[in-house]
């Protein structure tokens, strides 16, 4: 019976914070772009205050940035905090591969199957690198929403401080390591083996996180 509950409704406060994050890691508000406190508020029809109490949680997790002569921008990710977070990004998600593949049951095996056919059509009918990187996310989801809440949510904060519209399948050769990334881990998870699907999604991220260097 307690799973009818419905979820209680976010604050005002709450609500922005998403909606920003949303924005933010969609490409909507791009980095270095300024945040007036107006704006956002007209745009997601609330007042300034829940605004303001939002663009701190945001300052404090370091989505957005603060200066008295510029005020609050989207944050933009300098190399050295690049490394860092797909460091982060590798430990974490070849530990919710891991899990998810031990947890693995043939309905989530058969959604990833799904997620990564979709990426795989997409690719073949040259779509954009934007599209690539959306469809690429959403392939990673579906891995590891068959694992531990607790790390996705931890994984989403991660994702959230690159937006889909910064993207590193914007190259051939690119979309071409990826793809064969990918198909290792499928590979692993096929055969159920959660230790070698853990380390190759952790490979992977890194390979990633090398692939983006390259563009600083």
């Amino acid at each position: 019976m307690a799973d009818n509950i419905p979820a209680p409704p976010l604050s005002r406060t709450d609500y922005v914070v998403s909606r920003l994050k949303q924005d933010v890691a969609d490409g909507t508000l791009r980095p270095g772009q300024a945040l007036r406190q107006v704006q956002i508020a007209q745009r997601y029809g609330v007042s300034v205050t829940p605004v303001r109490e939002a663009l701190r949680i945001l300052e404090a997790d370091g989505t957005i940035t603060y200066s008295p002569h510029r005020g609050a921008t989207v944050k933009d990710v300098d190399p050295e905090t690049a490394t860092d977070l797909y460091r982060l990004r590798a430990a974490v998600e070849g530990l919710a591969t891991e899990i998810a593949v031990e947890r693995m049951t043939p309905e989530r095996l058969e959604a990833i199957e799904a997620a990564h056919q979709a990426l795989r059509t997409a690719q073949a009918d040259d779509a954009p690198a934007a599209e690539l990187s959306k469809l690429n996310k959403a392939l990673h989801y579906t891995i590891y929403q068959g694992g531990a809440p607790m790390l996705l949510d931890h994984i989403s904060t991660l994702w959230s401080r690159f937006p889909t519209s910064v993207t590193i399948w914007d190259t051939a050769p690119n979309v071409s390591a990826l793809d064969d990334d990918h198909a290792g881990i499928l590979d692993a998870i096929r055969a159920g083996d959660a230790e070698r699907a853990g380390a190759l999604m952790s490979a992977h991220v890194r390979h990633a996180g090398r692939l983006r260097a390259g563009t600083y």
